[in-house]
């Protein structure tokens, strides 16, 4: 029977009495991250965890998603997190998870102690929480971790790959606080569909355990402030369905309450449905099967990307645009502080060269990089974002009209540009000389005005759909720099590509130029232009 078959049947047949227990613990937590590289040298290094799967995300498949666990990828030991580059952070509040708790041997809380201050994480405890002894961490995003000495909460598959002694290691997920200004009604929620059951109480929390043993300390948040989604938050809390038929049966008994409306999704290693509970904190519930193990072998969890059966972006493209990271102790890139948000992609085997990537409007920092990589497929990219935006996207500067500009805008942001470049071939030990600049639309025409405000700042560039947008240009001897103008044959913006040449050349420049058929966007058909100006310029 197909899952859409399952579903049907599921849904027009009584609820069977049992399926509701078949329901027991948590299966994963999802957070968001806002740097990858801190992330797994935290999660992996640190920690000690397996990551056991990167994918592209189900909803955002520009979105990196990395999954955490024991050795096995075991329902129950799994943390996951979206990487949300450079995002807006996030406040944990009421309708939010505050804090997620893993757990380990109770004997092994002094070696964590110990470990925390030799790497530099600062820890508040050993306390005692219902009887277990807990040591508080803050993970770098300042995310609430807590490790956990919980007694018969043992993976059956811990990781011995890290530098932890395996006596030592992070075990499985030991649960999870949950903010509510509804306690009733949210403890309630929890034990009437997710089989969960009242523990204990102490103060304002009251402790729910699993049949599997883990807990949900559900937390009396009356008085604090709103949870806001963002980096640093915990997105939401997944529990274990044995298969698809509890699955489904919880769907129907939800849907028999006065529960929001549940959305059902195929996420490929489990099925799931998501819902609020009555205090707005964002619920799953996942089957244990296919598991992680279903497109790798278990030796070889975590080693490559996988990307949804429906993503609109090839696997190829997405490998270039999402965030690259190495594992503890391999050789990375160390980012550095600098005026613009910026992402670097280095291909397998680098040839040396360097292209500095400016976008269109509306675009960011990778956009231009799956087109560089067809055209020069050994060149590293530092894709670069605009700081100027228009109704929330961004740019390189205010725009008045589509074909008037802030003067004084396009002055101050190529400055900074400028500030950003000298500190990258500082910090990075880029060749100025070396440097290849490709600009499109708005990033180009920031390009060509560089040109003229700092002339001596680009010396090779590529300008795509590009037009003049200075009112005054100051004198420029650009002798010495080679450029490629593409313009489009349709494009609007097309019929000021020559005034932008002849204006290039009478500086000095050596300008070389084609049009393609189309119009103002990008596509397959500027690749070949560029890689034979490429070949041309290396000779």
């Amino acid at each position: 029977m197909t899952f859409a078959a399952l579903i049907l049947a599921l849904l027009t047949t009584p609820l069977q009495s049992g399926l509701l227990s078949m329901v027991s613990g948590i299966h994963h937590i999802t957070a968001v991250t806002r740097k990858v590289q801190a992330n797994v040298d935290f999660y992996a290094g640190f920690l000690g965890m397996r990551l056991v799967k990167q994918t592209a995300g189900y909803e955002d498949a520009t979105q990196l998603h990395l999954f955490y666990g024991d050795a096995a990828g075991t329902p129950g030991s799994l943390l996951t997190f979206l990487t949300w580059e450079d995002g807006a952070p996030g406040r944990a509040g009421y309708g939010q998870i505050s804090e997620i708790s893993l757990s380990i041997n109770p004997v092994s809380i002094g070696y964590w102690l110990t470990r925390a201050m030799s790497f530099g994480v600062r820890s508040e405890g050993p306390a005692d929480e219902f009887g277990e002894p807990v040591l508080r961490l803050k993970d770098p995003d300042n995310i609430i971790l807590k490790l956990a000495g919980a007694k018969n909460l043992a993976s059956p598959a811990a990781w011995d790959g890290a530098s932890i002694p395996v006596e030592h290691a992070i075990q499985r997920v030991r649960g999870a606080t949950m903010l509510t200004e509804k306690l009733a009604e949210s403890r309630s929620f929890l034990e009437t569909h997710f089989g969960y059951r009242f523990q204990a109480s102490r103060g304002t929390i009251d402790r729910l355990v699993s049949q599997s043993g883990d807990i949900i300390d559900v937390r009396d948040a009356r008085g604090f402030w709103s949870g806001a989604p963002g980096t640093g938050t915990v997105d939401h809390v997944a529990f274990r369905a044995a298969d698809e038929e509890t699955l489904l049966s919880v769907r129907k008994a939800l849907e028999a309450t006065d529960a929001p409306p549940t959305n059902m999704h195929d996420r490929k290693y489990f099925r799931s449905l998501y819902a609020r509970e009555p205090g707005g904190t964002l619920l799953e519930l996942a089957t244990d099967k296919p598991g992680v193990t279903v497109d790798e072998e278990q030796a070889a969890l975590g080693g490559k990307l996988f990307a949804p059966p429906e993503a609109i972006t090839n696997l190829h493209d997405l490998k270039v645009m999402l965030p690259q990271f190495s594992m503890p102790g391999q050789p990375r890139v160390n980012y550095r502080e600098l005026p613009f948000v910026h992402r670097f992609y280095t291909p397998p085997d680098p040839d040396g060269s360097v292209f500095v990537l400016l976008h269109g409007s509306g675009g960011n920092e990778t956009t231009l990089m799956p087109l560089l990589n067809k055209a020069a497929p050994r060149a590293t990219l530092l894709g670069v974002r605009g700081r100027a935006t228009e109704e929330g996207f961004p740019r390189w500067y205010k725009r008045i009209t589509p074909f008037s500009f802030d003067q004084n805008d396009i002055k101050t942001e190529a400055e900074a540009f400028a500030a950003f470049i000298e500190g990258a071939v500082k910090s990075y030990g880029l060749d100025p000389q070396k440097v290849v600049y490709v600009g499109y639309s708005n990033g180009a025409n920031l390009l060509n005005s560089l040109l003229y405000l700092h002339p001596n700042l680009v010396h090779k560039a590529v300008l795509l759909r590009s037009m003049p947008v200075l009112s005054d240009y100051p004198h420029a001897d650009l002798k010495g720099t080679d450029l490629l103008v593409i313009s489009g044959k349709t494009d609007a913006y097309g019929k000021y590509a020559s005034e932008l040449e002849e204006r290039l050349k009478s500086s000095g420049a050596t300008v070389d130029s084609d049009v393609i058929p189309g119009g103002h966007d990008l596509g397959d058909a500027d690749i070949p232009i560029i890689q034979k100006w490429l070949l041309q310029e290396n000779r």
